[in-house]
Order: C-alpha cells, then structure tokens, then sequence
C-alpha cells in the first residue's frame, strides 16, 4: 500500500507550466505595436537620434492656461483677422440705425442725410474658417455678475456703443438703463435683470493729460503726465472684462510733450519725445497697471489696435485731395495699408506685448478696416459747430474720415471680440 504522502509527494514535484494571463498579453503586444509605430519618434524626443526628414514627430507640449471665459477653442491655423469682406444682403445689418437709440448723433449717418445703405451690407470672411455667429444671449449670460469696459478714444466710445446695440433688444426697456458720471466720463449702460453692466471710459491716452474732459478735450497743445495711469486706473478696479484702445491722439505729427510733475506745479518740466517712444511709456504703464490689478484666472483684457484714416484718396488710386466723403465702394487691394496707421506703433505693441506677464488679446483691426473708405461718416453726422458757405461749397472740406457710422464696421469689431473671448 502506498503512503498517502507519497502520492501527495509526487504530484508536487511536477512542475506545473506558467500560463500567460490574456490581460498581460494584450498589454505587451499594445506596447511592441506602439514602440513599433513611434519608436523613432521617442528616440528622437531625447535626442538620440535626428528626426526624420519630412517627418513629424510628437513632442511633449506645454499646456496651455485656459483663459477666463473660453468656451471653446478656434480652428487650427485660422487666423480671423485676415481675410476679406463679401456681400451680405441677408444677415447684414445686424440690427437697424433706428431700432438703437444709443447711438450717438456723431454717428447715425441715415438720420443725418447719407442717401446708400451699401456700407451696413458686409461681412468678414477670414481665409479658410469662419467666424462664429454673434450670440447675445450667450454674452449677456456670461455678463451676469459682471462689469466689461472700453477705455479709451471716442473710437473705442463707437465699439462700445455697437456692443450696445447688439445686446439691448434683449433686454425689456423697464430692465435697461444708461447714464453718465464724473463729467461724462463715464457712460454705463446696466441691465439690470442680469446685474452686469457694460461701460465707457473716456481716456484717449489711457495716461493722464490736459485732453481729459470727455466733452471739452479738442486741445492743440497736448501734454501726457508720465506715470500717472491710476489717475484713470482707480476707476477701471473690479471689471472684468477690459478693452482698451489708444492711438490717434498721439499722431500729431510732432514730438509728444511728456510732464515729469504734476499738472498742479506752478514751474511744469517738460520733455518732447517722439510718438514711438512716448506710446511706448504709455503702454508698459498699461501693462504694469493690468498686471498689478487683473485676475489671470478669472479676467480678460483685449487691446484693439490702431483705427485706419481715409484722407487722401491718391492712396488707393482715387483722385488727389479726394478722401472719404461720397465713396461708396470697398478697396479690393488686399496689400493696401492706410499711411496713417504707422507700422512702427504696431511694432512698439508687439514688443511691449510679448513681454506681458498678462495674457493679453490683441484685436487686430487696422488692416480689415483699411478696406473700408466707405463705412466713415464723412458729413452725414451732427455738426457741433456751425458749417460755413465755402465749406458747405466743398463737403470734402469737412467729412469725418475718422469715425464710423453705427450699424457698420465696428459691429464686426465686436464680432472679433466676440470670437477671441469665446473662442480664443
């Protein structure tokens, strides 16, 4: 009779075969496929080995700090500031002169007499992607709680405006209201159902100067104080969402006068610096003010470049001393650039820019709206002084080749708004 424990020692010293478990086998033939596919390409990434030629290969990518308010991102490789205006009779306008009473009288070009309506009928089309549609309700509800604000030029005055026109249909007339503080310095429009407001800050140097009135600021001899943003500043804390402009004051065509002192002393020192270097005081103060006073996490600030002029017709190969009034056609030339946009201030932004420890959006319209010597005013606006005979005898002699008729243009600067907050 055999041992109970023989047998059980037997059976024990065979060597059972290891099975593969098929969790273990389906990871190692994932992980061969995939050193297989991109094996290269790592080796590559720690510098083991050149890349390829004409290959690309993955790198690791920093990611990058979603901004305040984006919802979304836009499509790769689009570029939404360059493009070109196409013919809209359907969606265009996108509200009318008539049903706005917002607008300014500097502005509604159909009340004062202009006898077309073609500059209200174009759209932006960006090259290869489009732009999103403007959503109102979407705006308005991210403005619950909220305060957004444009400071700067009475172009910045006709962006804010537009931005007006383009929410208040939502808005029923007992919930909406507007008034203007500090002199009109400051215009707010509040809807109040959504406890958000949308605002004005006439500061046309962003800095302090002798041009600060918002109604009495036509001054020939203008002076900026340097380092002298909070004067303005103290009045732009808890916003959240910012949009700056500043330019056209500062082409004068002369050196810009800068105060080291106080506008309050008796014996004023005062230096002349080019407009470059004077732009360039201002917007690092801009920037140290936003840095200092602006929530990355949960603010936005944009900064809308310089608004192209219509002059001089002889540019985009109109007659000489012809400018913007009675033009009602876009220039077709895509390389054309207004000569009074100066590239050299563009250049002054995008080296002070880069260097921003805050993320800012730049809205590029200078070149688009280049195209547009038809969307200005030109006479067709209220007059605050009286017109004489001979300028009455020539309209060229007094059209306003500056500012732009409300609905038009800038409704499509605050459609580009719209697209880098949502979609940046």
């Amino acid at each position: 009779m055999k041992s109970p424990l023989s047998s059980s020692s037997s059976s024990m010293g065979v060597l059972r075969k290891p099975r593969l478990s098929p969790y273990l086998f389906t990871l190692f033939i994932f992980i061969v496929f995939i050193t297989i596919l991109y094996g290269e390409d790592f080796i590559c990434i720690f510098g083991q080995l050149e890349p390829i030629p004409g290959r690309a290969i993955s790198r690791p990518v920093k990611k990058r700090e979603k901004l305040a308010f984006a919802i979304g991102k836009s499509e790769e490789k689009c570029d939404v500031f360059k493009g070109r205006w196409v013919r809209d009779e359907l969606t265009r306008p996108l509200y009318e002169e008539s049903e706005c009473p917002y607008i300014q009288p500097q502005l509604t070009c159909q009340e004062h007499g202009r006898p077309d309506t073609e500059y209200q009928k174009w759209r932006w089309q960006p090259h290869g992607c489009d732009l999103p549609s403007f959503n109102a309700t979407l705006m308005l509800e991210t403005l619950r709680g909220k305060r957004m604000m444009f400071v700067g030029d009475s172009l910045n005055r006709g962006q804010y405006v537009s931005m007006i026109c383009l929410l208040h249909r939502l808005i029923p007339e007992h919930a909406k209201s507007m008034k203007s503080y500090n002199n009109d310095a400051l215009t707010v429009f509040r809807a109040k159902d959504y406890n958000a407001s949308i605002e004005f800050y006439w500061a046309p140097f962003l800095l302090e100067s002798n041009s600060d009135n918002a109604v009495i600021h036509r001054v020939s001899d203008r002076i900026v104080r340097r380092g002298s943003i909070n004067k303005h500043g103290k009045h732009w804390k808890g916003v959240d969402i910012l949009v700056f402009n500043t330019y056209l004051w500062w082409m004068t065509g002369l050196d810009i006068k800068i105060l080291k002192g106080s506008f309050e002393d008796e014996e004023k020192e005062i230096i002349k610096v080019s407009a470059e270097d004077a732009y360039r005081m201002a917007m690092r103060s801009m920037l140290r003010w936003v840095r200092k006073n602006m929530d990355r996490k949960k603010t936005r600030v944009f900064f809308t470049s310089m608004s192209p002029t219509h002059g001089k017709g002889i540019e985009w190969g109109g007659e000489p001393g012809e400018n913007c009034y009675n033009q009602t056609t876009i220039i077709e030339d895509p390389n054309y650039w207004d000569s009074n946009s100066r590239k050299s201030i563009m250049k002054v932004i995008a080296e002070e820019f880069s260097k921003s420890k805050f993320p800012i959006t730049f809205l590029n319209i200078t070149q688009l709206s280049s195209y547009r010597k038809d969307a200005h005013t030109s006479i067709y606006k209220k007059q605050w002084s009286p017109l004489t005979a001979e300028q009455l005898a020539n309209p060229i002699s007094y059209a306003d080749c500056v500012h732009w008729c409300l609905p038009g243009l800038q409704d499509t600067w605050n459609e580009l708004l719209f697209s880098k907050l949502f979609y940046p």
